[in-house]
């Protein structure tokens, strides 16, 4: 059985797909990209805003499936020029602890939806 989790304080999806679906005790969350769920506005001044307006919808859509970031067990992360790795990854620390930190590819593609330069991608678990 499955469960759709919607939130306001996230983004809407931008095409046939949902937030997130809660399969079970596992929540697989759609790749997030860095739109402002209060203003519809994308945040793309530096790539450190950016990723943290990224990471602040992931955040909603655990927080509205009842979990944290360390529920988190696999995360995918998207770049548009990977030498924007270290800030990405830099603000990324920021939300995850270290000592208990998920699985994770970082992967180097040609174009993002909206033409965004980081959307990252979640799976975690009760």
């Amino acid at each position: 059985m499955k469960k759709i989790i919607r939130t306001t304080k996230a983004p809407a999806p931008i095409g046939p797909y949902n937030q997130a679906i809660l399969s079970g005790d596992t929540l697989f969350i759609s790749g997030q990209i860095a739109i402002n769920p209060e203003t519809n506005e994308m945040v793309l001044d530096s790539i450190e805003n950016e990723t943290n307006q990224v990471m602040q919808n992931l955040k909603a859509i655990l927080n509205e499936a009842d979990m944290t970031f360390n529920n988190v067990v696999k995360t995918a992360i998207f770049l548009n020029d990977m030498h924007n790795f270290s800030v990405v990854n830099s603000v990324y620390a920021k939300y995850i602890d270290e000592e208990t930190a998920p699985a994770r590819e970082t992967v180097a593609v040609s174009a993002l939806p909206k033409f965004v330069n980081v959307e990252i991608s979640m799976i975690a678990v009760k």
